[in-house]
């Protein structure tokens, strides 16, 4: 374990795997500020620790069984000549999941039902159950990646920890942000759907870089904070 910690690539390793969970849970946090937001504002900062808190164990159960975990991009059963795995059908349902919750939103937010009272928008348990299935799908992006960007399992959880700590840090901040900008709002559901149609592209084995997507939501945030900065411009 001393040589462990003595080690520079142990601390670099932590070092770049931290920053890219961290990136990698950009979703994340977006998709919490969102779903939290349909809760009464005394519960809001309760559902989105809890729903990191269910990230976080749920990614740190996955790397401990990290082999049944590589085991399910082993396809099962073929449809039409492509070999389909549970990780297709995991990731081809949250996408699905993620495609029809950003369609309903942005409904929702179109017509005015989205300014009805927390209270009847949503329920803690509805909310909580929401992050949950949220969380599988991309806590098993995370762990792969974790696996590939270090050695020990010990690394692995250290960086799961920081960056989910970092994210909690955020997700105050970002929930507040999106709540008093109606653009912002549905900029955001608008990427939960581009999301969801990455999911599903890649449950059926066409691979959209994840680079693209990243460039797509900073090319619209820095459109959207040009629109904001000019708005509050013309304000005064």
């Amino acid at each position: 374990m001393t040589d462990l910690l003595l080690d520079p690539r142990t601390w670099e390793s932590l070092a770049t795997l931290t920053v890219l969970e961290i990136v990698l849970g950009v979703d994340n946090i977006l998709f919490l500020s969102l779903v939290s937001g349909k809760l009464p504002p005394a519960q809001q900062p309760r559902a989105r620790a809890l729903g990191l808190g269910i990230a976080l164990v749920m990614r740190i159960l996955l790397l401990c069984a990290i082999a049944w975990v590589m085991s399910l991009s082993a396809p099962f059963v073929t449809l039409f000549g492509q070999g389909v795995s549970w990780r297709d059908v995991i990731l081809g349902a949250g996408g699905i999941f993620l495609i029809y919750k950003g369609t309903t939103e942005i409904g929702a937010l179109m017509s005015g039902d989205d300014e009805m009272p927390h209270t009847i928008a949503a329920s803690f348990a509805a909310v909580i159950l929401q992050i949950g299935i949220f969380d599988l799908v991309f806590s098993l992006d995370s762990v792969i990646t974790a696996v590939g960007m270090a050695e020990h399992l010990s690394v692995m959880i250290a960086a799961i920890v920081l960056a989910m700590a970092i994210m909690l840090a955020a997700s105050g901040p970002v929930s507040r942000f999106i709540e008093k900008n109606p653009t912002v709002k549905m900029l955001g559901l608008s990427f939960l759907l581009l999301i969801g149609m990455a999911l599903a592209a890649d449950a059926a084995h066409f691979h959209i870089p994840r680079g693209y997507l990243y460039f797509a939501v900073a090319f619209s945030g820095l459109v959207e904070g040009f629109n904001q900065f000019a708005g509050r411009k013309k304000k005064r």
